[in-house]
């Protein structure tokens, strides 16, 4: 009888039973999503901390809806410092200060929002900045809690200059135009690396609502929102609201804009445009044709002796509703 082997198999080679239950592998799968995207978002700011954002999601929509997307990057060390000053002043005065989230000026959104009547965000640039470079637009709680972590990320990863950099090269500044330089060129004909305040103001003005307000010849709540801005220039630059951005740098010297030729340019996306905000869809009336004045039995007018009779008369040109980008 032959006698039993005595050699062992190695714990190596044993196999081992699945231990743990459906939920509990589930979790972990997550678990190491989590850490997937957690790791991926740090080297992807990591990236744009060296290498500029190449495209947004909402850059995207503009190119897929057919509008294009034209933009111009500056460095931030030649654009004009009343341009970023204008920024400041317009939409985040506390920059300097903050650690990419003013919780004050949050709260007091979300009392005004109680309140009733027109939304309003308490948004800072950075919160802007991490919006436009890694997300989309839009609300929703989810989006706002990511655009936090990538807020906090860009603030401890780059630095206010970086921060205000991207900010002013990704801000979506007219129907298919980012950033700054590329609506100085829009609007004046000119670079951002010299603006006047009222340039920068206006600018800065149109930033919230970029596909409906206009900087050239602006009206209405644009116009007095543009001379608002510019009186606050002269406030930012005596209290030092933008030093942050100029610490340890050469800040550009100021210069006079060009003088630029008043001419017509063709500008990106102003076919969609309208020359004033477009009313809300439910408030819209469709108005009714004008009743003709002329009696139904006039005779038709003769052709004068000099048209060709063989010549048909071309219809009068109808009129083109203005399209719009809503």
């Amino acid at each position: 009888m032959a006698k039993r082997s005595k050699l062992k198999i190695p714990k190596y080679k044993r196999k081992r039973p699945r231990s743990g239950s459906l939920i509990g592998r589930i979790i972990g799968w997550i678990a190491k999503l989590v850490l997937a995207l957690f790791l991926i978002s740090i080297l992807w700011v990591l990236a744009y901390r060296l290498v500029n954002p190449p495209i947004t999601a909402t850059m995207l929509g503009d190119i897929f809806a057919g509008r294009g997307a034209h933009k111009q990057w500056m460095p931030i060390g030649q654009i004009d410092r009343d341009m970023v000053r204008a920024a400041i002043a317009a939409e985040d005065s506390k920059f300097c200060s903050h650690n990419g989230f003013d919780f004050e000026a949050i709260e007091d959104a979300m009392k005004r929002n109680a309140s009733g009547g027109r939304i309003r965000g308490g948004s800072t640039i950075s919160q802007q900045t991490a919006k436009n470079a890694f997300l989309w637009q839009g609300g929703g709680y989810a989006r706002k809690g990511v655009e936090a972590w990538f807020t906090f990320l860009i603030e401890h990863l780059w630095g206010k200059r970086r921060i205000m950099e991207v900010y002013l090269n990704l801000a979506e500044t007219g129907i298919g135009t980012y950033g700054v330089n590329a609506g100085s060129e829009r609007y004046y004909g000119h670079d951002a690396s010299a603006m006047s305040p009222i340039e920068a103001a206006r600018i800065a003005a149109i930033l919230p609502l970029p596909k409906v307000r206009g900087a050239i010849a602006p009206k209405g709540f644009t116009r007095r929102y543009g001379s608002t801005i510019a009186a606050r220039i002269p406030v930012v630059a005596n209290s030092g609201f933008d030093s942050c951005i100029y610490k340890g740098a050469t800040a550009p010297v100021n210069k006079a804009p060009p003088p630029v030729a008043k001419q017509a340019r063709p500008l990106p996306g102003e076919e969609y445009e309208s020359p004033k905000a477009l009313p809300p869809l439910e408030n819209v009336v469709q108005e009714t044709p004008p009743v003709s004045t002329e009696p139904l039995n006039a005779p038709a007018p003769q052709p004068t002796p000099t048209q060709n009779s063989e010549q048909a008369t071309p219809p009068p040109e109808q009129p083109q509703e203005s399209a719009n980008g809503v």
